[in-house]
């Protein structure tokens, strides 16, 4: 597949290493030498210095035979211009788009990106899916990560252990013998930094993030089988009142209306303009780390503080303030990825990775083949896919233990009819099964084929 990216920035940077590591023909469109300088030095792809909206730089990059379009710069309006020039004059097929500013999404103007008007055939907004995410986790508390599956009949969730874990130490196997009733499947262990696909000898062990896919129906079941039965947070402190806390904000008013809100903006423009948004919540105007604005906001008395400035560093400064002065649980928006491993230690409970969200809701659209969803885990760890399964698939029509899947490919949920399905070794996959399986970096190019080719393997 062909695929031209604009923008070389972080998202950029990593859908291009993403799609590179796959040998597809990727280009990569920016105007900025250094960080052409870089991408083409680290990947196996072409660069095109210029403005990505411009129809030559296009032309240059190839878009005459392109199958795909990512426009992923700093601009909506080159975004949106890209994909149009594109269309237009290079008939590519399917055209990505990152659109920040909510003035363009807002419902009344949603005929903008018709196929008559602006001819974007997906919308990706990194604000509002951050904003989604981060209401997930506060959902399952003590979850570093949550992702709805198969319209929310599964989800994947992702906890740390504790010295508090009652599993540590034990085989995965023994699993189905101690929760003979919970339809869970451990599908990926990250430990001390290094993402490691298990199997039925491995342990986990202090420290460890585990990932597992579960019944919607059995989350509270399997959070408690790992020691973690937090009470959902109703006193929630928002720190920070851009697109992403005002975002939150108004989902959480939305969703849970006995919830206690509090939002600090350091820009009184903005306190306001985010205080006439929301119904509610209290909106304090002050710096999120002078320690008299927390105790005013009671950050003592908060079960939840969520820390979404435009600044990593503010974020990780002002999760641990708010720890130290006695909050329970922190959430912290992180962009830079070099810090992603040094908060965990100091005590931050969740950390939220916006590029990480936004390529997951580009692979999304990349897959090929019978795919409703994929979901990138733990930075290149492999993917989360779902899909259905077909009659021509060897999955289908017999025991699970005698089909051969790629190494490092696991099986987490089968959904048939609405029931979720935990895959055991007599269980038989029928056609039209809604299949939810893990497919390490290495192994997604295999499963993407097995997915597109005549025999397809689901």
């Amino acid at each position: 597949m062909k695929v031209i990216v604009c923008g070389a920035g972080q998202v950029g940077f990593n859908i291009a290493h993403y799609l590179a590591s796959e040998n597809n023909d990727v280009t990569v469109i920016d105007q900025r030498p250094d960080l052409l300088r870089k991408i083409g030095d680290t990947l196996d792809v072409q660069v095109v210095s210029g403005f990505a909206s411009h129809p030559a730089v296009l032309e240059q990059a190839g878009a005459a035979d392109a199958n795909m379009l990512i426009a992923v710069t700093a601009a909506d309006e080159v975004n949106m211009v890209a994909c149009q020039v594109a269309h237009s004059l290079f008939n590519v097929p399917t055209k990505i788009a990152r659109i920040r500013s909510q003035s363009y999404l807002q419902p009344i103007w949603s005929n903008l990106f018709s196929r008559e008007h602006l001819p974007i055939d997906v919308i990706i907004s990194p604000e509002i899916e951050v904003a989604r995410a981060i209401t997930r986790r506060l959902q399952v508390p003590g979850a570093i990560d949550v992702i709805p599956l198969a319209n929310d009949r599964v989800r994947l969730i992702g906890v740390r252990c504790t010295n508090q874990c009652p599993l540590i130490n034990t085989p995965l196997r023994q699993l189905t013998v101690l929760f003979p009733d919970l339809a869970i499947v451990i599908i990926g262990i990250v430990r001390d930094g290094k993402a490691i696909v298990p199997d039925s000898e491995d342990q986990m062990l202090e420290g460890d993030e585990v990932y597992f896919v579960v019944d919607t129906g059995h989350v509270e079941r399997a959070m408690a089988a790992f020691g973690r039965e937090d009470q959902e947070a109703r006193r929630i402190l928002v720190l920070g009142g851009g697109n992403i806390g005002l975002f939150l904000a108004q989902q959480l008013e939305a969703a849970h209306p006995n919830t206690s809100i509090k939002v600090i903006e350091i820009d009184k423009d903005r306190a306001e303009l985010v205080a006439r948004s929301l119904t509610r919540s209290v909106v304090i105007n002050g710096d999120v780390l002078d320690a008299e604005i927390l105790k005013e906001a009671s950050v003592a008395a908060a079960e939840a503080v969520v820390a979404v400035t435009n600044d990593d560093e503010t974020n990780i400064l002002a999760s641990l303030l708010a720890k130290r002065y006695g909050c329970r649980r922190t959430m912290t928006l992180i962009n830079k990825t070099d810090y992603g491993a040094l908060v965990a230690p100091l005590g931050i409970d969740v950390v939220i990775s916006p590029r990480a969200i936004t390529v997951s809701n580009i692979l999304h659209h990349v897959r090929r083949g019978r795919i409703h969803g994929v979901h990138s885990l733990h930075e290149g760890f492999g993917e989360l896919i779902e899909a259905d399964a077909l009659e021509t698939s060897s999955l289908v029509g017999k025991p699970l233990r005698d089909v051969r899947l790629p190494a490092g490919v696991l099986l987490g949920a089968v959904v048939r009819g609405g029931r979720v399905i935990s895959p055991r070794g007599a269980t038989v996959v029928q056609a039209g099964d809604r299949v939810i399986l893990f497919a390490a970096a290495e192994a997604v190019k295999k499963v993407e084929k097995m997915f597109s080719v005549r025999l397809e393997f689901f």
